[in-house]
């Protein structure tokens, strides 16, 4: 496979994220990730057994990401995206970009971690405020 492909592929995983965050497909934003895999925010990560209860409690909208930056290095990778998030009901919205990596596995290229990192009006880049969401923990 060329880098040319492993680009492409990669950028085909981020948009079916994206359009399956937009739906509220839980399984197939669950399905571009690796069974280890992670996404943080918040203060926290989250693996994907809790995504459903993070994704369940987010606000609903439209995801609009832009061209990822990725860095090929083998079967692995890493990149960042630009996220614009646009809540359905007001039209708020929320930018910032994600900070990736990526492995190559038997059933293509798929996420390993995801850290959303949101930017402020004051120019302030983080990663969200730990009470917006509450974990249930045993």
């Amino acid at each position: 496979m060329s880098a040319t492909d492993d680009l492409t592929e990669i950028q085909q995983l981020l948009a079916r994220y994206a359009v399956a965050m937009t739906r509220g497909d839980v399984d197939r934003v669950l399905g571009v990730f690796t069974p280890d895999g992670s996404y943080s925010a918040f203060g926290d990560t989250y693996p994907l057994d809790e995504f459903p209860a993070l994704i369940a409690a987010a606000p609903k909208g439209l995801f609009l990401v832009g061209t990822p930056v990725v860095e090929l290095d083998g079967d692995t990778a890493a990149g960042t995206q630009p996220l614009c998030f646009v809540e359905h009901t007001e039209h708020r919205m929320r930018i910032g970009y994600y900070n990736d990596s990526y492995v190559r596995t038997p059933a293509g290229w798929r996420l390993r971690t995801r850290a959303m990192t949101f930017i402020r009006r004051s120019g302030v880049h983080d990663s969200g405020r730990p009470h917006a969401f509450e974990r249930s923990r045993p």
